[in-house]
C-alpha cells in the first residue's frame, strides 16, 4: 500500500500542546509610552514606531495618525480584537468618514510635495471590492480626486483565505495610495482628505498620512541602456512590455551595460529574469513595473533571478523603482512576488514593493544578498522570506507595513540558513503571524529593529524549531549564536484564533524538536504588549538569555511559560503588568530561571498555574487603554454595520476556522489543519494506535445534517477507507451517537472526499472517532466540513 506524501504544513495552521505558563522582560529606557502628539481627534495616547531614536528605518517621509489630526469624522477604537476594524490601525486607532464634507485635516510639519495614506473602504457583495475617490484639498482648496480601491484587502475564511464574504474571519481591511501635489508645500500647510461623494463607498476610514519630500527624477547614467529608447517598452503603460525590458536586460548583461527605466508606468505580465546586471529606474514614485497576465493569473509583475536549480543568478543590482502589482488573493504556489529566485552577491536598493504576494521571497541556495533602503508595503503573505539555504544575507533600513504573513522570516527549510541579519528595519501590522522570525538558523542576527502592532497568530519576534525542514538532522535547526539586540517592540503579540489565547510579544517555539542554541536578547524595550513580553511554547528553549530589558505594560503577564527550558534573566525590570502574579507557569521546575542581579517586577514564586487565561487589558503607560473582548472576531468590522459584506447566519461550512481538538497528531500534521480551508494540508493522527478522535468546536449549538470529509485530492495518495463514527455533544462532556460506525472511501479520481449525513440533532461538539485505515496505520483528514443543509 502507498504511503501518503508528506505535504508542507502550510505555514500558518497552527497547532499546540495547550499547557499553561509565561516568561518575563524589561530594558533600557529609549521611548516613554506618553510621547503621542496632542490628540485633536481625542485620539487615545500611543508610542510610534516612527519615534524611537537610533532604531528601525531611517525613513524619507513625516508620518501623521489621523486620530491626533483635525477632523469631523468618528474615532475608530482602540481596540484590539481581530476582526475589528481599528485592530488593523496602526495605534489600533483610526478616524472614519461617512458623510459627505466629512474630513481628516493634517497640518505639515515640514515642506513635502507628496503623500501617501492608509485608508479603508468596506468589500461589496461579491468580494471583489469596490471602487471610489475622494478628495485632496490643500488649504482647503484646490481639490483633486484621489482613486481608493478595496480590491486588494479584505480576505475571509481560514488560511490561506478566500474572496467569500459569505464566509468567516474577515480581515486584511487596509490599503495605501500615493498621490505628488506637482510643486512643494511649506511646512504649516492644511492637507485634507474630504468625502465629496459616498455614492460609490459608503465611508472612508484613514488611518494615517506620510508626508515626503521627493526628489526630482534621477537621470539615465552614461552608457546606460534605456528601456524605451533604446528598445521601445510602453512607458504609458498601455502595450505589454515584459519582452522589450527583459531584451534590455539580456543585451545589458551581455554589453556589461547598466539598464534604465525611464519615468513611466510599465506593463509587465510575467518575471523579468537578471544576472549579472544592474537594472535601475528613475525612482521609485517615478519608474512603475506593473501588470498581471490576463488569462493566466499565476504569472505577474515581478523580478527573479534564475533559480538555483538553474545555476542562480549573481551580480545583480536592482535600485531606484518601485513594483506595483495586481495580487488580490493568496495562492502560495503562485510565483507572483516582487523579487524572487536565487541571487547571489547582490543588492536591491530604494525599491518600492507594493500589491503582490510577497515583496521578496528568495529561494537558495544563495549567499550575500541585500535589501537595504526599501519599501514593501501590502502584501498577500510575507514581506520577505530567507527560504532554503540563503547565508550571508541582510535585510536593512527597509521600512514594511500591512503584510499578510510574517513580516520580515527566515525559513531554514531543508538547508541550512547561516549568518543572516534583519537590522535596522521597521516592520508594523502584520495581519498574521509576526514581524520578524527565523524558523531554525545558525548565527543570525536580529537587531536594532522596531517591530509594532502585530494583529493575530503571531509576536513581535520569533525565534523558532518549527515549520518543516526544521531540524538538527539536517543543520537547519536554531543553533550557533542568536543575536537580538537593541530592539523594541510596541503593542506586538495578540490573541491566536486557533489557540485560542494570547501569543507573547518574543516568543519561543521548540516544535519541531528543542531549541539548544545561544540565544541573547538584550539591550531592549518591550511596550504595551497584547499579551505577555515573553513566552514559551510547543516545545523546550534553552539557551536563553535576557540582559537590559525593560518591559513597560503587558495585557496579562510578563512571563507566559508553556514549556520546558532553561533562561537567565539580568537588569530585567517589568512595570504595569496586568496581572498580579507576573508569571504563568504550569510546566513548574521544568523551567529554570538564573537570576542576575538588577532585576524587578517580573519574577514571582509560585508563579501562577490557573489552567484558565485572564482577559488582556491593554495599556499605554500603565493606563487602561481597553481588551476585554473575545477572540472570535465580531460578525462585522465594517462601517456602516448594514453593510452587505456582513455574513449570513448559518450559511457554508461551520467547522472552518473553528477551535479543535485531537488525541494525537504526527509529526507536524496537527489538527488545525483539519479545518484550514485548505485541501493541501492534512491532520494524521498519532500512528499505530487505534481509535483516534479529532473533535471541532461550531461555537454554539448548531443542527449539522450533513459532514464533508476530506483528503488531499493529489493523485499521489493512494485510495483508501478510513471506518469511522460521529458523535456530538453540547458541553464536550457527555458525548451521544450521531453516526455509527462505517467505512468511507476517500478516492483520488472522484475527488478524495466522503459525505457523512447526520440526523440534525443540535450539538456544539462534533466529534469523529477513526478505528481503521485501510491506506495508513493512522487516522488522516485534510478537510472536516460541517454544513446544516
Amino acid at each position: 500500500m502507498t504511503s501518503p506524501p508528506r505535504r508542507p504544513l502550510l505555514r500558518r495552521s497552527l497547532s499546540a500542546s495547550l499547557s499553561l505558563a509565561l516568561a518575563a522582560v524589561g530594558t533600557a529606557a529609549a521611548v516613554v509610552l506618553t510621547g503621542a502628539p496632542a490628540a485633536q481627534a481625542a485620539g487615545f495616547p500611543a508610542p510610534s514606531p516612527l519615534s524611537v531614536p537610533g532604531r528601525g528605518a531611517t525613513v524619507p517621509f513625516k508620518e501623521q495618525e489621523a486620530e491626533y489630526a483635525a477632523t469631523n469624522g468618528t474615532l475608530i477604537g482602540p481596540d484590539r480584537r481581530y476582526g475589528t476594524l481599528p485592530s488593523e490601525a496602526s495605534g489600533r486607532q483610526a478616524v472614519t468618514l461617512d458623510a459627505v464634507g466629512e474630513y481628516v485635516e493634517f497640518t505639515l510639519t515640514a515642506p513635502a510635495n507628496a503623500m501617501s495614506f492608509r485608508y479603508s473602504l468596506p468589500d461589496n457583495a461579491a468580494g471583489t471590492g469596490r471602487d471610489a475617490s475622494i478628495d485632496v484639498r490643500v488649504n482647503g482648496a484646490s481639490p483633486k480626486a484621489v482613486a481608493v480601491t478595496s480590491r486588494y484587502g479584505w480576505y475571509y475564511g481560514g488560511y490561506p483565505f478566500n474572496n467569500n464574504p459569505g464566509d468567516t474571519n474577515p480581515h486584511h481591511f487596509y490599503d495605501e495610495t500615493r498621490t505628488m501635489f506637482g510643486s512643494t508645500l511649506p511646512a504649516g500647510t492644511k492637507v485634507r482628505l474630504q468625502v465629496s461623494s459616498t455614492a460609490a463607498s459608503p465611508s472612508f476610514t484613514i488611518d494615517l498620512a506620510d508626508f515626503e519630500q521627493v526628489g526630482a527624477p534621477v537621470a539615465k547614467p552614461s552608457g546606460a541602456l534605456d528601456v524605451v529608447s533604446d528598445f521601445g517598452a510602453d512607458p504609458t503603460g498601455a502595450a505589454d512590455s515584459t519582452a522589450r525590458i527583459q531584451a534590455a536586460v539580456d543585451a545589458g548583461k551581455a554589453q556589461g551595460k547598466e539598464v534604465y527605466i525611464p519615468r513611466g508606468t510599465f506593463q509587465v505580465r510575467d518575471h523579468i529574469i537578471v544576472d549579472k546586471v544592474t537594472l535601475r529606474g528613475a525612482g521609485p514614485w517615478y519608474s512603475v513595473l506593473t501588470g498581471r497576465d490576463p488569462s493566466d493569473r499565476s504569472k505577474a509583475v515581478g523580478v527573479y533571478g534564475k533559480y538555483a536549480r538553474d545555476g542562480g543568478s549573481s551580480g545583480v543590482t536592482l535600485r531606484d523603482f518601485a513594483i506595483i502589482g495586481d495580487i488580490r488573493e493568496r495562492v502560495d504556489n503562485d510565483q507572483v512576488n516582487a523579487i524572487g529566485g536565487a541571487m547571489s552577491h547582490s543588492t536591491v536598493d530604494n525599491v518600492w514593493m507594493q500589491h503582490t504576494k510577497c515583496g521578496a521571497w528568495m529561494d537558495g541556495p544563495m549567499d550575500d544578498f541585500t535589501i537595504k533602503n526599501s519599501r514593501i508595503l501590502d502584501q498577500t503573505a510575507d514581506g520577505v522570506n530567507f527560504h532554503y539555504g540563503v547565508t550571508n544575507s541582510t535585510v536593512t533600513n527597509t521600512f514594511v507595513r500591512n503584510t499578510g504573513d510574517d513580516g520580515l522570516a527566515m525559513w531554514a527549510e531543508n538547508v541550512p540558513n547561516v549568518k543572516n541579519k534583519f537590522t535596522f528595519n521597521t516592520v508594523i501590522l502584520p495581519i498574521l503571524a509576526n514581524n520578524i522570525v527565523t524558523y531554525g538558523g545558525k548565527d543570525i542576527t536580529l537587531s536594532d529593529n522596531v517591530m509594532a502592532d502585530t494583529i493575530t497568530n503571531g509576536g513581535g519576534l520569533h525565534i523558532a524549531n518549527r515549520y518543516p525542514g526544521v531540524d538538527s538532522g539536517r543543520g537547519t535547526a536554531v543553533s550557533g549564536t542568536t543575536t537580538a539586540a537593541r530592539n523594541t517592540l510596541i503593542r506586538t503579540g495578540n490573541s491566536d484564533y486557533n489557540w485560542n489565547f494570547g501569543v507573547g510579544a518574543i516568543w519561543f517555539s521548540g516544535l519541531n524538536e528543542p531549541i539548544n542554541g545561544n540565544i541573547d536578547i538584550t539591550d531592549s524595550e518591550v511596550l504595551d504588549s497584547s499579551y505577555a513580553a515573553i513566552h514559551l511554547i510547543e516545545g523546550a528553549s534553552n539557551g536563553l538569555h535576557f540582559k537590559n530589558i525593560r518591559i513597560d505594560g503587558t495585557g496579562t503577564y510578563a512571563l507566559q511559560i508553556q514549556a520546558p527550558g532553561t533562561a537567565t534573566f539580568d537588569n530585567v525590570t517589568a512595570t504595569h503588568i496586568a496581572q498580579s502574579n507576573p508569571i504563568h507557569n504550569c510546566v513548574g521546575s521544568g523551567f529554570r530561571i538564573t537570576r542576575g542581579s538588577g532585576n524587578s517586577g517580573w519574577y514571582a514564586d509560585p508563579p501562577a498555574c490557573t489552567g484558565v487565561w485572564p482577559d488582556p487589558v491593554w495599556t499605554n503607560g500603565g493606563v487602561p487603554g481597553g481588551g476585554t473582548g473575545p477572540t472570535d472576531p465580531p460578525t462585522d468590522p465594517t462601517d456602516p454595520p448594514t453593510d452587505p459584506t456582513d455574513p449570513p447566519e448559518e450559511t457554508g461550512n461551520l467547522a472552518q476556522g473553528r477551535p479543535v481538538t485531537e488525541s494525537g497528531h504526527a509529526d507536524v500534521y496537527g489538527a488545525s489543519n483539519a479545518v484550514d480551508g485548505n485541501a493541501n494540508t492534512y491532520w494524521e493522527s498519532t500512528n499505530h494506535a487505534f481509535p483516534q478522535t479529532v473533535t471541532v468546536d461550531l461555537g454554539a449549538a448548531k443542527s449539522v445534517k450533513r459532514l464533508v470529509l476530506k483528503l488531499p485530492p493529489s493523485s499521489a495518495w493512494a485510495t483508501r477507507t478510513q471506518t469511522l463514527s460521529v458523535s456530538g455533544s453540547t458541553d464536550n462532556s457527555t458525548y451521544s451517537s450521531l453516526k455509527g460506525a462505517a467505512g468511507y472511501t476517500f478516492d483520488p479520481s472522484s475527488g478524495n472526499q466522503a459525505t457523512v449525513t447526520l440526523p440534525g440533532t443540535s450539538a456544539r461538539y462534533l466529534r469523529l472517532t477513526f478505528t481503521a485505515n485501510t491506506g495508513w496505520p493512522a487516522a488522516q483528514l485534510s478537510e472536516l466540513e460541517a454544513y446544516t443543509s
